[in-house]
């Protein structure tokens, strides 16, 4: 899991600097709450990863938003990606202190990826009517 995460927050290639960036924001979360980074990560991903999401699905000349389970490993790819695009949009001033903040922040249920996961699980809600159209 570790893995699949660094190879999202890679770019351009540089994967040794993704490592570095991942591990110090683990040792920053480490410091800043004096619990174990990597298991603070792990959980702040439980909070972040969606279990229903909508898809678009056009009946009769009319689109409609239709509430769909995602698959586990969906779950995991949207959670890693929303945790690494949010803590980019972070205003942090390094790369580390950003993820650390932003792992900190989910693993309480706070910040702006569970936000988005909150939106992501409102809109299901609000389309639950048109759950009869699943495909």
């Amino acid at each position: 899991m570790v893995t699949k995460f660094v190879n999202n927050l890679m770019l351009e290639g540089k994967k040794s600097l993704a490592y570095s960036i991942f591990y110090g924001a683990c040792e920053l979360v480490n410091k800043r709450t004096n619990e174990n980074g990597l298991e603070m990560w792990r959980k702040a991903l439980n909070n972040i990863m969606p279990s229903v999401e909508v898809k678009s699905r056009r009946v009769g000349g009319a689109n409609f938003q239709v509430p769909v389970e995602v698959r586990p490993e969906r779950k995991t790819s949207l959670g890693m990606k929303w945790m690494i695009k949010y803590s980019r949009a972070r205003g942090e001033k390094t790369m580390v202190e950003r993820l650390a903040a932003e792992i900190i922040a989910a693993s309480k249920g706070e910040g702006a990826s569970v936000k988005k996961k909150d939106d992501t699980h409102r809109m299901a809600e609000a389309n639950k009517a048109f759950s009869h159209f699943r495909f």
